[in-house]
């Protein structure tokens, strides 16, 4: 029994996102198996960990998994199911796209989503408390930012690179004064209202 429970432990996925908030770029979603028998100093929730120490920490994180999967989001699709069900969606493909089948997926927050290939357990703080959410979380957090900063040459005058699309007062100018990009999620108000004003760009 204590073998059979060991190896169930291996197969824990922790899966987090990141970019819920912003009015422009993707969410990003990650589920992560952590190795037992490999363990890395230092995970915590992302948003905690300086960018300099969340760099340090993927490429160990990448190496040490067991397995690990990555899920984009983009804004059209956000957009069509609303922030909340793409999110959902895009934890359940990340579960779904790991390289072995995990037995229990630890889900960051309050809600699970309903179509998980697993089962699941949602925690609040997840991200601060579970290793392997924690690991999601820089995994998430690492592959939005290095988007936002590659979107800023094919997108130049909003910000992306420094504010990774959040509503910032420099964003929020940015975009009234060129107008939404493709980029933008139209369902976000303050992009909403532009587009109803008529001013399509």
């Amino acid at each position: 029994m204590a073998a059979k429970a060991e190896t169930k432990n291996a197969f824990v996925a922790g899966v987090d996102e990141a970019g819920r908030g912003p009015l422009a770029g993707p969410v990003v979603v990650a589920a992560v198996v952590l190795d037992p028998s490999r363990p890395i100093d230092g995970l915590n929730d992302s948003k905690k960990l300086s960018e300099a120490r969340r760099e340090r920490l993927y490429p160990l994180i990448l190496e040490r998994a067991l397995a690990h999967c990555v899920v984009i989001i983009e804004p059209e699709e956000i957009d069509r199911l609303n922030i909340f069900q793409a999110t959902m969606a895009g934890m359940s493909r990340a579960v779904a796209g790991l390289a072995l089948t995990a037995t229990e997926a630890l889900i960051d927050g309050n809600h699970l989503p309903k179509d998980l290939p697993c089962a699941g357990r949602a925690i609040v703080g997840g991200d601060a408390l579970e290793p392997a959410i924690s690991a999601a979380s820089i995994l998430a957090k690492v592959s939005r930012d290095r988007l936002m900063v590659a979107m800023e040459a094919q997108h130049p005058g909003y910000g992306f690179a420094v504010h990774k699309g959040y509503p910032t007062p420099a964003h929020l100018a940015a975009l009234e004064l060129l107008g939404p990009c493709i980029q933008h999620r139209r369902s976000f108000a303050p992009v909403k209202r532009l587009l109803d004003q008529g001013q399509l760009f």
